[in-house]
């Protein structure tokens, strides 16, 4: 019997007692195939060496991309040590902060690992975060999605950069909203599309939707779901799954998180540790072969670097680079890597993001041959100065088109043929930066070799708006003058037409459009400003015609 008062001692069984998965010593140059067959034999859930461990589960993720003959400890990856004496409540911080396993050790020898305990529980609540971030819609597309996930069986989830933002105290980004739900994600959203009156675009393959506009603007509905990727850099295949599953596919742990909507309390799911990542400032992939399966991740890393402020811990960036040699990705489109750069340039510093991605190696993707230079990170203020040129002045100029010049500007034509291939781009796109490419140079020199505007007319009107804005962005302040000279110019027409200047004495026929372009150039060059010295202009010119062909009044050279 107690007995009151009476104080027990309490039980502490240490971390050795706490050990549930089996770690296996790493053997030198084992490949991924041979490694995948050894912790199958032993039943092993690890090969480790030190404090870096290759995990079962990411040798079966990394075993479906047709990589077998990688050697396994590239998949090694660091996860915490701790004595087998240490306390069981600074394991389950350790496991807490988003260790998927820490390794107990008994002075040199191994003793095991220590998985996290199975199903996800809240670890704070995310109530005040989210009053204090979203507008009143926002909170009320929230409860009518917990309500109508309910009604239908399932349970729905607030993820995506809402949550990220809200837990950095940073203003949101987007008033989209990103839900996540376990159970019949499209019957939800169109529940959610009724309920809010706002139109629904499915998305069957990827299990998603978009409900909106609506109050609270867009609203992107996704199924729980699992992915497995089937070669390098392709779509992955997806299948409904928990929350849980879906939250181990995304790319880094700040993204890895998600708030519940169904019991009202707005608990945070953390399971990787993202909001600790977001203290520190760390950018972490959730296992390594996370830019294998999906390369495009190396262009949101450089985003989400530069926009949020993290770095990337040592160990991903090892991911990235290994990810990177094992270029070419031939089932990466063409396409996703454009609708990458899209979003590189609506990033708010866009030439940070593109100096971090050439400096890393990030444009092997396109080609092997595009490494970096300093030479190449100079042209990335020079897209800054076209960009904003070409805008200034109402050019139709397509800003990926001014970031693929700025990349290959100073590269060999056979890296831009390839480059623009690997993209998918050909006819007349692709002829306008081929061109632009290979001339820029030509043009500037004949721009600011010729004296007279209408000679310099006669070159810039062969250019494209591509080259324009290029040419006036070089950082010489008479060559952009001349340019917008010619801007202003361009679309000056003479006060005759054709008519007139037969009535003045030019014979019908090609002498004509001579005529016209004789008179036009005298306008550019300032020398006519009235109709009448049109006319006094043209009647010159039809006296002084020759055999040699037309030539301005009093000059002697020739037409170009």
């Amino acid at each position: 019997m107690a007995r009151r008062a009476h104080v027990y001692p309490q039980v502490e069984f240490g971390a050795a007692a706490l050990v549930d998965a089996t770690l296996l010593a790493l053997p030198a140059s084992v490949s991924l195939a041979q490694a995948v067959r050894l912790v199958r034999q032993r039943n092993a859930q690890g090969l480790a060496a030190g404090d870096h461990v290759v995990l079962r589960e990411d040798l079966a993720r990394a075993a479906t991309l047709g990589i077998d003959g990688t050697r396994a400890d590239m998949l090694a990856r660091p996860l915490p040590v701790v004595a087998a004496d240490a306390t069981e409540a600074a394991v389950r911080r350790l496991l807490t902060q988003g260790a998927p396993m820490v390794v107990v050790r008994e002075g040199r020898r191994g003793v095991g690992g220590i998985t996290a305990p199975g199903g996800m529980r809240p670890c704070m609540s995310m109530t005040e975060r989210l009053a204090r971030r979203l507008p009143a819609a926002a909170r009320e597309v929230l409860a009518a999605a917990a309500r109508v996930a309910s009604a239908r069986g399932a349970r729905a989830y607030l993820a995506g950069g809402v949550v990220r933002d809200a837990l950095a105290d940073r203003p949101l980004e987007s008033p989209d909203l990103d839900l996540v739900i376990e159970g019949d994600g499209p019957g939800v959203a169109r529940a959610l599309a009724d309920a809010l009156g706002a139109p629904l675009v499915a998305h069957e393959r990827f299990l998603t939707a978009t409900v909106g506009p609506t109050a609270a603007g867009r609203v992107d509905v996704a199924t729980a779901r699992s992915e497995r990727y089937e070669a390098r850099g392709a779509l992955p295949r997806v299948l409904p799954a928990s929350i849980d599953a879906d939250l181990r596919r995304r790319d880094f742990t700040v993204n890895a998180m998600a708030v519940e909507l169904h019991s009202g309390s707005f608990g945070l799911l953390d399971p990787h540790g993202g909001r600790h990542d977001l203290a520190a400032r760390r950018l972490r992939i959730l296992h390594p072969a996370s830019f294998v399966e999906d390369p495009t991740r190396i262009f949101r890393a450089a985003r989400y670097a530069v926009r949020l402020g993290l770095r990337p811990e040592p160990w991903t960036m090892r991911m990235q680079t290994w990810a990177l040699s094992l270029a070419p990705y031939p089932a990466l489109s063409g396409a996703r890597i454009l609708a990458e750069l899209v979003h590189v340039l609506r990033e708010a510093d866009p030439e940070a993001v593109l100096t971090r991605l050439l400096s890393t190696g990030a444009f092997r993707l396109l080609d092997p041959r595009l490494h970096p230079s300093r030479a190449a990170r100079t042209q990335w203020s020079r897209l800054a100065a076209a960009r904003a040129w070409a805008h200034a002045h109402d050019l139709a100029v397509d800003d990926v088109d001014l970031l693929l010049l700025a990349l290959l500007v100073r590269r060999d034509a056979t890296v831009a043929v390839a480059t623009l291939g690997r993209l998918g781009l050909s006819g007349e796109r692709a002829s306008r930066i081929l061109r632009a490419h290979a001339h820029h140079d030509t043009v500037a020199v004949r721009v600011a070799g010729v004296a007279r505007p209408s000679e310099r007319a006669r070159v810039l009107r062969a250019a494209s708006t591509l080259e324009l804005a290029w040419l006036a962005s070089g950082g010489h302040d008479d060559l952009a003058a001349r340019v917008e000279h010619f801007l202003l110019t361009r679309d000056d027409r003479p006060a005759l037409r054709g008519d007139d200047v037969i009535a003045l004495g030019v014979p019908p026929g090609p002498p004509v459009a001579a005529a016209l372009d004789a008179l036009k150039d005298a306008r550019v060059d300032g020398e006519l400003k009235t109709r009448i010295e049109e006319e006094a202009f043209v009647r010159a010119w039809a006296r002084t015609r020759d055999a040699r062909g037309p030539s301005r009044p009093g000059s002697s050279r020739k037409e170009w």
